[in-house]
């Protein structure tokens, strides 16, 4: 989805570049979601991971988003795929509304394509960000 510049670190951008390139990712059953994911790298604005503000959401991020259609509020952390578990709010990069978060920052309103329709979702905030906490290992 074309929209203003989103944000992300060049750790999130080397990391989310090597899953575009795995070949078990690209013959897998996310396949579809990654030309997606490359459009956002390719549209990013990238920083180094102490330069990212805390209120943009980067990998491993908790985040606090308002479905504006329902009014459901979720709590969501923002995961590289072999981490996802749905059980725990633990979304994959690779899932629609995880590609959708990425780089966005809380207040913004972000408009996505999932496979219902469009869903519309407000950042109410960022709960956790690993860079704000000074975890850049993860």
């Amino acid at each position: 989805m074309p929209g203003r510049d989103i944000v992300i670190t060049s750790l999130d951008q080397n990391r989310l570049t090597a899953i575009l390139n795995s070949p078990s990712i690209q013959e897998g059953p996310d396949r579809e979601r990654l030309s997606e994911l490359r459009a956002e790298l390719e549209r990013a604005v990238v920083v180094e991971p102490g330069e990212v503000p805390a209120d943009v959401i980067t990998m491993n991020s908790k985040v606090k988003v308002l479905d504006m259609a329902s009014g459901d509020v979720k709590e969501y952390t923002l995961v590289y795929p072999h981490m996802a578990d749905i059980t725990k709010n633990m979304i994959s990069i690779l899932a629609p509304v995880g590609t959708a978060l990425l780089g966005y920052r809380a207040g913004d309103v972000i408009e996505w394509r999932v496979p219902s329709g469009t869903r519309v979702l407000k950042v109410e905030s960022v709960l956790y960000q690993p860079e704000a906490a000074g975890d850049f290992h993860l």
